[in-house]
């Protein structure tokens, strides 16, 4: 994975640990459903009007929607909405990561290097560490639910980089066609008309919560799901899924400057870990230069001796005009 492509991943990794802030800002007036269905209802609308539909295989980009955009979101926002905070949100989503090298390893046979497995279990040992300093601040159930978000997102990793889009934009754009119809069938369904209804009334978090909403859906969505599928679509989806390790690290930083989330030792250590094995299990080996064939004659070495060629047998006079068969 060359060095503009890895800074592309950082990226995507600001991108979206600064998403938690916004996310965190837009729950404040809506309800968690309802929330998802607007993020992608905003781009779903557009995309069907203007963007012709990615040539790749409708069940990859199912897939990608529905894990991606549906299933992600779902739980993240439920959990968020539960009681989860949005730094140990940050972090907790990211067990995208290993479950994303899981079913890549188990489902299509991708290769592991062991140097991915190295850096994989530093980094799930740092979140491991930073989920234990701060697991006294959410319940058990929100915690899985994120955590169910996590395996959401590793689906539609997996299925973007199977997809092999020829334009990984425009399947990141039909990927939002997915998720509005049955977010807003759970919305109706689970927080009620009602609820509906009460969060479009404006009021001090209306407008914190429409900056966080054009945020997700410009930045957070377009510009870095475009990127990161586009990651994928050129690399293994275990090369590109444990930056997403790096997320939490800024959510987390982020969380404590804006929202005053506090953070500990323990988890300073945990995202040092984090950082560690990330780069180290995105680092390239480098491969030595082949070695010299020894067989090959050295045709500037005067003490060598070229063997000479074998002489061919002159063939008998009566048949020297006629052609061989081999």
């Amino acid at each position: 994975m060359p060095i503009s492509h890895r800074l592309l991943a950082v990226s995507v990794a600001v991108m979206w640990g600064l998403n938690f802030i916004a996310i965190h800002a837009s729950l404040e007036q809506f309800p968690p459903f309802l929330l998802a269905a607007l993020r992608f209802a905003v781009i779903a609308v557009p995309t069907i009007l203007l963007v012709p539909r990615p040539k790749v295989p409708v069940r990859w980009l199912l897939g990608y929607g529905l894990g991606f955009g549906t299933l992600q979101f779902l739980f993240l926002y439920w959990g968020m909405a539960a009681g989860v905070p949005t730094g140990l949100a940050s972090l907790v989503l990211q067990s995208s990561a290993p479950f994303t090298v899981l079913l890549g390893a188990t489902v299509f046979r991708e290769r592991v290097s062991a140097r991915q497995v190295v850096g994989l279990s530093v980094a799930t040992l740092g979140l491991a560490v930073v989920g234990w300093s701060q697991a006294q601040a959410a319940a058990f159930g929100p915690f899985l639910l994120v955590l169910a978000g996590g395996f959401g997102w590793a689906i539609g990793n997996v299925s973007s980089a199977r997809a092999k889009a020829p334009n990984p934009l425009h399947l990141t754009l039909w990927m939002s066609v997915v998720p509005p119809i049955p977010m807003l069938a759970l919305s109706l369904l689970i927080e009620g008309p009602d609820a509906i209804a009460r969060s479009f009334v404006p009021g001090p978090a209306m407008g914190p919560a429409l900056l966080g909403l054009a945020y997700t859906v410009l930045i957070g969505t377009l510009a870095g799901s475009g990127v990161w599928t586009w990651l994928m679509a050129r690399h293994p989806a275990g090369v590109v899924a444990p930056f997403s390790m790096l997320v939490p690290v800024v959510g987390l930083s982020a969380s404590a400057v804006l929202l005053g989330e506090q953070i500990g030792v323990w988890t300073a250590t945990g995202a040092a870990l984090v950082i560690a094995g990330v780069l180290w299990g995105a680092r390239r080996r480098l491969t030595p230069p082949p070695a010299p064939d020894r067989q090959a004659p050295d045709q500037h070495a005067p003490d060598q001796l070229t063997p000479s060629p074998t002489p061919t047998p002159a063939l008998p006079r009566s048949t020297a005009g006629a052609p061989r068969t081999r």
